[in-house]
């Protein structure tokens, strides 16, 4: 993996950062650097993403791939990597900034998406030299360039006590708009971001909300639902675009056999309709 080395000032897309202290002056990257600026968003959130968390930041960083917006993140496990992967698959670009050089990837366990963000003409970002291992207070500081890099920051799940509450705190330091997905209020990881709404930061439960503010210009008249290719299929998306998520639950309204409920859930999986979100949680796509 080549380990390329640029000064902020030198690249459109990372001038927004010129203002904030490298340790270095310079950045490395690996893969691809936008060569202009673009909308574009961090989306960061807590390690251990409940279903809800999940589904919100896929939904949130597929939306928003698909509306030319790059998304920013930080490489780490949960709603991290989910955003970046989001990303991937809707063909958008991601840039994954990490808390340590570039030489190795940590988590080691996203050494392939890391490698898939450069092949998909996304880039690896460090303010660190290639040979400087993983340390815990390098993540922190680290979340001010993922902000920094930045229109806006969109935190999906989050607890009171996370690095994803200092990202938000870099965001307002530098004038960023925080936008915060609201969550169920006996959740501990939803109550991070329940907080920032009551300090003023900017619910949002579309991706619209964060378009009208960031580019309102990419905004469309009308959002179509889908459709199956039979009224079998037709059911199960109606009932998942109410709001049911749980695979049981479908299965009770549709009242058919079993056998035909999973046969045509197993179709519009294939036909990428609808995403198995884990535990028998399904969302459309």
């Amino acid at each position: 993996m080549k380990i390329n080395s640029i000064s902020p000032l030198d690249n459109a897309f990372t001038q927004i950062i010129s203002g904030i202290a490298l340790k270095h002056k310079k950045l490395f990257y690996s893969g691809s650097l936008p060569s202009e600026r673009f909308p574009t968003i961090a989306i960061v959130g807590t390690r251990r993403p409940t279903p809800y968390g999940k589904e919100v930041t896929i939904n949130f960083a597929t939306d928003l791939s698909r509306k030319s917006f790059v998304i920013v993140s930080g490489l780490a496990l949960g709603v991290d990597g989910i955003a970046h992967k989001a990303a991937l698959e809707a063909g958008g670009r991601t840039i994954a900034v990490l808390g340590n050089g570039l030489g190795d990837i940590y988590p080691k366990s996203h050494s392939q998406l890391a490698q898939q963000i450069i092949q998909s003409g996304g880039a690896l970002i460090s303010e660190y030299e290639p040979h400087i291992p993983a340390r815990g207070y390098q993540f922190l500081e680290r979340n001010r360039i993922v902000s920094g890099l930045s229109d806006a920051v969109l935190i999906t799940e989050a607890s009171a006590r996370s690095g994803t509450i200092n990202t938000a705190h870099h965001a307002l330091n530098q004038g960023k708009e925080v936008f915060v997905v609201p969550g169920n209020i006996t959740s501990p990881l939803s109550a991070g971001c329940n907080l920032l709404i009551k300090q003023g930061a900017t619910p949002v439960t579309s991706t619209d909300d964060i378009i009208e503010i960031l580019a309102p210009h990419l905004l469309t008249s009308q959002t179509s639902l889908a459709l199956g290719d039979n009224p079998l299929q037709t059911k199960i998306l109606t009932l998942l675009q109410s709001g049911i998520r749980d695979g049981d639950e479908l299965f009770a309204q549709c009242g058919t056999r079993a056998d035909e409920f999973s046969q045509e859930l197993t179709m519009l999986e294939i036909n990428g309709y609808v995403r198995a979100l884990g535990a028998n949680q399904w969302t459309t796509k």
